[in-house]
């Protein structure tokens, strides 16, 4: 079961070095969304955010900076991280709307109120003359 604070993320958005000066531009930039707590990191070449994963994903936050021109880290270190991120923040998004408990108690419970329903007997459709064949 998630709790909310399992939904509340903080997470880093690395910048390139070139062009410099993008984290207090993207900083400011993000800090109009609504729902977004964002801190400067600049000694770092960094933006700090924080955001409620029903409200925004990782994934959504660094789109809106691309769009508006800014170059994010792309070392094959810093791609691997985003990309697990979104994985992982999609997997949990998809999982609030799944049920919280099992549908069955077990594995076979469904097969047994299926074969309750079945009615029991002989119930072989081949003619006789066929199945006693020889």
């Amino acid at each position: 079961m998630m709790t909310s604070t399992d939904l509340k993320k903080h997470r880093e958005i690395l910048f390139s070095k070139f062009p410099p000066g993008q984290v207090p531009e993207a900083a400011d930039d993000l800090k109009r969304l609504e729902e977004v707590e964002v801190a400067a990191r600049t000694e770092k070449r960094a933006v700090g955010v924080t955001y409620e994963l029903q409200q925004h994903t990782l994934e959504e936050l660094e789109g809106h900076l691309e769009d508006k021109g800014y170059h994010l880290d792309n070392t094959l270190m810093s791609k691997l991280t985003r990309a697990l991120i979104h994985y992982v923040e999609d997997t949990q998004l998809h999982n609030l709307g799944a049920p919280e408990k099992r549908l069955k108690r077990s594995a076979d419970e469904a097969y047994v109120k299926a074969w309750e329903h079945r009615p029991h007997g002989d119930h072989d459709d081949t003619p006789p003359e066929w199945r006693e064949y020889k």
